[in-house]
């Protein structure tokens, strides 16, 4: 292993015992939107699980929307032949035009890299994906995924280490999300037309019951009230940091979001000449890592 990527790690170790985790609350926090008994709170509200059959997926959604914030989850995904399958942990919000920042785990064949699939969506338009390859296995412990959203910029974390900035550029005409509450949205679903090397390998339903697992949820945001304003603060939280709110990467972080893009990203709209002949998107232009 070379020296570069001991460091890497032992940093993402030490930052992700950091994490701003409170005590989730799954039945006070969270509501099971689909799926029937495939989806099921344990543990007094500590733990979720998603299970997919060939009859259908499950999936859950936030009880409160917000308007910017920290959201941080962590998850354990679903091990050995998970080809077709995919677990996602997303921010939505709903209508034509809707806003939508995504995390998506593509499944894979026993022994491949699970690949993370990124893409951001603003007044419906989205078309910009980034995916990664995970550097640890993912199934066999839960890892943190978080989603940074305020008003300059999205930042996606894995183990408190950025793997993606999308910055806000509107004033370059580049359409941004800030207007829209969005929900915590989570799923897991049968995507074998296109999640697993295209849609060549298709998912193994003798392997089914697959299972997702979640916990740790926490949100640090700004969420909507009753009366349709928005309130800031911490929701499933009492630490009162609020970091998030002007939160952007320091010369360590940007380091370490080199590292993952130079070494386990494998797709970047702003690099797909055969997708953009004519042009490429505009952010694209103004920097590297987005």
């Amino acid at each position: 292993m070379s020296t570069t990527m001991s460091l890497f790690l032992l940093l993402s170790i030490i930052m992700s015992t950091q994490a701003p985790f409170a005590k989730a609350d799954f039945n006070k926090d969270a509501e099971i939107t689909w799926g029937d008994q495939r989806a099921k709170i344990l543990n007094g509200g500590r733990d979720l699980t998603l299970s997919l059959d060939q009859a259908s997926g499950s999936g859950f959604q936030s009880k409160n929307e917000y308007l910017f914030g920290r959201f941080d989850m962590q998850l354990k995904l679903v091990p050995g032949n998970s080809a077709g399958t995919v677990t996602t942990f997303y921010l939505s919000s709903q209508g034509a035009g809707h806003d939508e920042i995504d995390f998506e785990f593509l499944g894979n064949s026993s022994g491949s890299p699970y690949t993370i699939h990124t893409n951001v969506f603003a007044q419906g338009k989205g078309n910009k994906e980034q995916q990664f390859q995970l550097w640890f296995d993912p199934t066999t412990s839960f890892h943190t995924y978080s989603i940074v959203w305020n008003p300059q910029r999205i930042i996606f974390l894995v183990d408190n280490s950025p793997i993606r900035v999308f910055n806000n550029q509107e004033s370059i005409g580049v359409p941004y999300p800030k207007n829209q509450h969005m929900r915590v949205y989570a799923s897991l679903w049968n995507a074998d037309d296109w999640a697993t090397q295209g849609g060549r390998v298709k998912t193994d339903w003798t392997k089914a019951p697959f299972t997702a697992n979640y916990r740790n949820f926490n949100i640090l945001g700004c969420p909507k009230s009753s009366s349709g304003s928005t309130s800031c603060g911490s929701s499933t939280s009492s630490n009162s940091n609020e970091g998030w709110r002007t939160h952007e990467l320091d010369a360590a972080g940007r380091n370490r979001l080199r590292w993952v893009q130079s070494k386990h990203m494998v797709y970047n709209y702003c690099s797909d000449k055969q997708r953009f002949a004519n042009a490429v998107p505009a952010e694209c232009k103004r920097s590297r890592f987005l």
